[in-house]
């Protein structure tokens, strides 16, 4: 989803008091790893994140998510993320278009790590695909691309089946590289609760699992 995310937020609500018709939601979490694409970032360890976004009655939306993150070899830092899109549907499936930009402080070069992405996605009913590109990929002037499928099955007594599968490939891969994840989710008030497996096909790669805490405000909405 702290400052740079304390200021975004202000901003979303700025938005929101003068945009008066969607809505606006903020979304804490807990998880023992920051797990992305299947490679950690935060060398296994816990991490608190915090997303807030605002949905305007047209489809078009916006917001920022920050989370710790502590890479192998640095100090631990921050990531700051900003978005915005457009999502509609037709009778068929819905879909997602938008742009993010992956911003990075705290640790020595950080900033060389800032990203901007393009992303587009389509849905049905509870699978989901999603395509991201970028011609700059860590500040490298290397493209990069990330095809993926999600999978939220639902189950009786409010349990899930959770699935993921993600392929990265492009100039910025030294390998193309494969992961996947495997796992349930469980919904009891108003917290959202997941457990998966994840792992890769990159050399060395160990799976591991990894879980989460949330829930979304506002409550009843």
């Amino acid at each position: 989803m702290i400052k740079s995310r304390i200021a975004a937020g202000a901003a979303l609500l700025a938005v929101a008091g003068v945009a008066g018709a969607g809505s606006f939601s903020v979304t804490p979490t807990i998880t023992n790893d920051y797990d992305f694409r299947g490679v950690t970032q935060t060398d296994e360890d816990p991490a608190f994140q915090l997303g807030g976004s605002y949905s305007f009655d047209s489809g078009f939306y916006l917001g920022a998510w920050g989370s710790n993150v502590d890479f192998t070899g640095s100090d631990s830092g921050l990531e700051v993320d900003y978005f915005g899109g457009y999502a509609g549907s037709t009778n068929s499936f819905g879909y997602d278009v938008g742009l993010n930009y992956y911003s990075y402080s705290g640790f020595t070069g950080a900033s060389d790590n800032n990203t901007l992405e393009l992303y587009a996605g389509i849905s049905k009913e509870w699978l989901s695909g999603k395509l991201s590109f970028t011609d700059d990929a860590a500040s490298t002037g290397d493209s990069a691309l990330y095809l993926e499928s999600n999978a939220v099955y639902p189950l009786p007594q409010n349990f899930s089946l959770i699935g993921h599968v993600g392929y990265g490939f492009g100039d910025a891969y030294a390998d193309e590289v494969l992961d996947f994840g495997v796992g349930v989710g469980y919904s009891f008030s108003n917290l959202n609760l997941t457990a998966k497996f994840i792992d890769t096909d990159a050399p060395g790669s160990d799976g591991r699992f990894v879980a989460s805490i949330s829930t979304t405000f506002p409550w009843g909405e």
